[in-house]
């Protein structure tokens, strides 16, 4: 068995793709940089992205998979998932040896490891939606940080950009020190650092850069859900299944 060696980017995997078969490779461990520990007793083949090499690869497989699939694809790369990287890989090239329709065989190991990845990705996606709370600062952009279990960030561009398309708003990943800013015309991906002078608070910003009125919308908030619970029909197992204690970080009314 081949070891290929990529830069954890898209990309970089189509390419590794590409290389199995430009190099006749029968079996190919996938890994990343990142994941991979060199061995002095197996060689391995590090494999440079090449944006028409992954294209022609992409291509490829489009012709055999409808857009759906296409986008599970996507999904469950962004899992960022170290054995997702072997079953797209997988995936890929059982998709291209066989006749259209494959995807559906779900006794394949590789097609139900993506539908499964996916999936989990989706879910992490709609509860993002769901759950993130923005702040609104003195110079009118309303923020919010996350720290999902993947990298969703690519999959809510939509819904918040139809659904909040009128104010200027950043969303940022903590944990994989990156945003997204919207600037009323269009999204665009953004990086910077964070002070000491950030709260612990996940969903905190320093009370100096926020709007004055802030801090009383969100006193407001708790408000109308201390006054909308009934606690006779409280069913704490119920609501943890609907909304689990690691997102109660980003909910303001969780707060105090």
């Amino acid at each position: 068995m081949e070891t290929f060696v990529f830069d954890g980017t898209l990309e970089g995997l189509l390419t590794a793709v590409f290389y199995c078969y430009q190099k006749k490779s029968e079996k190919v461990k996938v890994v990343s940089s990142a994941h991979f520990h060199p061995d002095v007793f197996h060689q391995h083949f590090t494999v440079v992205s090449e944006d028409d090499k992954a294209k022609r690869v992409w291509a490829g497989l489009r012709k055999k998979l409808d857009p759906g699939w296409m986008l599970n694809i996507y999904k469950a790369f962004l899992s960022e998932q170290p054995q997702a990287f072997q079953h797209l890989l997988d995936f890929a090239r059982y998709i291209i040896d066989h006749e259209q329709g494959a995807e559906t065989n779900f006794g394949n190991s590789d097609v139900l490891a993506i539908s499964q990845l996916e999936h989990k990705v989706h879910r992490e996606k709609h509860r993002m939606e769901a759950f993130i709370r923005f702040q609104k600062t003195g110079d009118d952009i309303f923020y919010a940080h996350i720290e999902p279990d993947f990298n969703v960030l690519p999959l809510l561009i939509k819904h918040f950009k139809n659904r909040y398309a009128d104010q200027k708003w950043i969303i940022y990943d903590l944990k994989r020190k990156y945003g997204l800013f919207y600037d009323l015309e269009k999204v665009e991906e953004i990086v910077f650092d964070f002070t000491e002078e950030m709260s612990p608070s996940l969903n905190a910003l320093p009370a100096r850069l926020l709007d004055e009125k802030e801090e009383l919308y969100t006193i407001l908030w708790k408000d109308y859900f201390k006054n909308v619970n009934i606690p006779a029909r409280k069913n704490m197992k119920l609501h943890i299944r609907h909304v689990p204690k690691r997102y109660w970080k980003y909910l303001s009314e969780k707060q105090g």
